[in-house]
């Protein structure tokens, strides 16, 4: 039996409404010139993007649904949807909501979907409505779930629950919050690493409603410098189609620039600044005039940019591929 469960997210809307307005008239009233602050066109663009996702995501949903039914009509294990069981099923999805974050982060085929989320060079309430069109790389993470007995229904209120929980952390109006809050839940300090371009900032702070995953699995930053929001390389665009694909074309570039069968694979599935060994024997010592450095766009983060040089110096051959990284 399909359990009865609340549509959250539907829910939240007057609130996700009303918390952007009051956002907005704070920065009005009380302007602050190191805040990120809003823009109208970044903002017109988190919100189609928000729009945008919703119209796929009932695309996506559909061969999802179709193999989560059929994991669950296999597993003799039930979840049966009580008050106590719903806490627990909160805390386990936000378990494996930390590790498709952070997989989302590391492989680089997945960080090409949640980068749109990260695209933003501003940080307020409607960055957290930047959301991604081809979602359909998440389900995997949650098929433990639905193996151990909860029912796809109960997966899907507790997802809408973690998605409306973050909603609130994207923003710079709150400050730090007590130390048990800080301690335990993910706040907004929390959050703005997470959004932060800064190096030591990259590739932190995972969590969903809980901070604890990331304390216990060693990816946690506190806040200290104020953050720079975006990508490392920013794609200085608008158009909400590019957002959604960017990563996808620069994967494509360096498909068709590889090598190797290897370097392809490396190229997709591996870290978004991977790069394929030297080949041996690839170095020869032959004086040439030094090339200005030479980058191909990778969306995420720049390539990277060699020291001055003598007119005359040791060539390396081939010419070494482009970072692609976050």
């Amino acid at each position: 039996m399909e359990p009865n469960l609340p549509d959250v997210v539907l829910w939240s809307i007057p609130a996700f409404v009303l918390l952007t307005v009051i956002e907005m008239v704070s920065y009005r009233f009380h302007p602050d010139e190191d805040a990120a602050g809003y823009d109208t066109k970044d903002a017109a663009t988190s919100l189609t993007m928000g729009l945008g996702s919703l119209g796929f995501d009932l695309l996506w949903k559909i061969p999802i649904l179709a193999v989560y039914m059929g994991v669950h009509e296999l597993t003799p294990l039930r979840v049966p949807v009580l008050w106590w069981t719903v806490l627990l099923m909160l805390l386990a999805q936000d378990f494996f909501y930390y590790w498709s974050h952070r997989g989302h982060h590391v492989i680089r085929i997945l960080w090409a979907c949640h980068v749109v989320h990260h695209s933003s060079e501003k940080f307020n309430l409607t960055t957290a409505l930047r959301q991604p069109w081809t979602s359909a790389t998440v389900w995997p993470f949650y098929l433990p779930l639905i193996a151990c007995g909860v029912h796809p229904a109960a997966l899907a209120f507790c997802q809408s629950a973690n998605l409306v929980y973050q909603f609130w952390v994207h923003t710079e109006r709150v400050g730090k919050l007590p130390r048990p809050f800080e301690y335990i839940l993910n706040t907004p300090s929390h959050h703005r690493v997470h959004h932060a371009s800064q190096g030591g900032y990259l590739d932190r702070n995972y969590g969903g409603i809980l901070i604890i995953w990331d304390r216990m699995f060693g990816s946690f930053a506190a806040e200290t410098e104020r953050p720079v929001y975006g990508l490392t390389k920013n794609i200085a665009t608008h158009n909400p189609l590019r957002v959604a694909t960017h990563e996808y074309a620069a994967i494509a570039r360096d498909v068709r620039a590889a090598g190797s069968w290897s370097e392809r694979a490396g190229r997709v599935f591996r870290g978004p600044g991977w790069q394929p060994a030297p080949r041996p024997g690839a170095e020869a010592a032959v004086p040439v005039p030094v090339p200005a450095p030479v980058s191909v766009e990778a969306a995420g983060r720049p390539a990277p940019v060699r020291a001055e040089a003598p007119a005359s110096v040791t060539a390396a051959a081939p010419a070494p591929a482009p970072e692609h990284t976050r």
